[in-house]
């Protein structure tokens, strides 16, 4: 299944369903991307891979001039954001594949941004080519990325209870970690037509578990989204039952305080139109 199928079904329904949980868990680098969008001018904003519309709803809500679009390949996922963000008036949103997406009505988005959204393109030149091409002129860009799997707690520790996989995973294959290389990053995007590109590490705390009995929430997160849960899903029973008990053993170790956070690492990366 490619990635594209996988977030207009499953992928999609789950993390639809989690929105909550996946806001809670990226709020740090939300606060981030808002913050570092002041260094751009705008009226129009195109949100890449939109999600459940969290950006996309932040940034309209801080700029009521601005008119915001979120697209997302995920037709649940686009229902969510629709839901949340019914009572804005200069946010909408659409389904569809960013990669192609052809804006209507005279939009031509001045700031292009995307939380951890980019990741996922089959031919990611091709895409930011087409973003730049349906960009006004010297529109700026900001979006997150994850770094390397060892900056990233979130990925290395659930993968270490599992069993190793049949092969070793392609590092460059559309994923959360295909952006990990900035230098790749770097040529993808000069070679689509952009320019000024720049790279900010930020390291930010996932929380994923909390409230009332966090490890049981934290147990929820883990067994829906994120690569873990499909390989969790893909298991026999007892097999799963095994991984579910190590993982549960994992996070209580790392329950501080009511919660459980987890270390995690990005990319904040920035870039003008050519």
């Amino acid at each position: 299944m490619s990635p594209a199928t996988d977030w207009q079904g499953k992928a999609g329904d789950s993390w639809a369903a989690e929105w909550r949980r996946t806001d809670r868990s990226f709020a740090g680098l939300t606060e981030r991307l808002l913050t570092r969008t002041r260094d751009f001018s705008f009226d129009q904003v195109l949100d890449i891979g939109c999600g459940a519309g969290e950006l996309s709803l932040a940034i309209a809500r801080g700029t009521p001039r601005c008119r915001v679009i979120g697209v997302d390949i995920s037709p649940n996922l686009v229902d969510t954001a629709r839901q949340r963000g019914e009572w804005l008036t200069n946010a909408s949103f659409a389904c569809g594949d960013a990669a192609h997406w052809q804006p209507e009505g005279g939009f031509s988005p001045e700031l292009l941004v995307s939380r951890h959204g980019v990741m996922f393109f089959p031919d990611p030149r091709g895409a930011f080519a087409h973003l730049a091409a349906i960009a006004a002129p010297g529109a700026g860009m900001l979006f997150s990325c994850f770094r390397g799997p060892a900056d990233n707690e979130i990925f290395t520790g659930p993968a270490s209870l599992l069993p190793p996989p049949d092969a070793p995973p392609d590092p460059l294959a559309p994923g959360p970690m295909a952006f990990a290389d900035p230098d790749r990053v770097h040529a993808i995007l000069q070679d689509a037509g952009w320019a000024s590109i720049e790279f900010e590490r930020f390291d930010f705390a996932m929380v994923v578990g909390a409230g009332e009995d966090p490890l049981a929430d934290a147990m929820g997160y883990f067994g829906s989204i994120g690569p873990a849960a499909a390989r969790a899903a893909e298991m026999p029973p007892v097999e799963r039952e095994e991984f579910l008990a190590r993982l549960r053993a994992w996070l209580e170790a790392r329950l501080i305080g009511g919660m459980i956070a987890l270390g995690a690492g990005a990319w904040i990366v920035s870039a003008r139109r050519g």
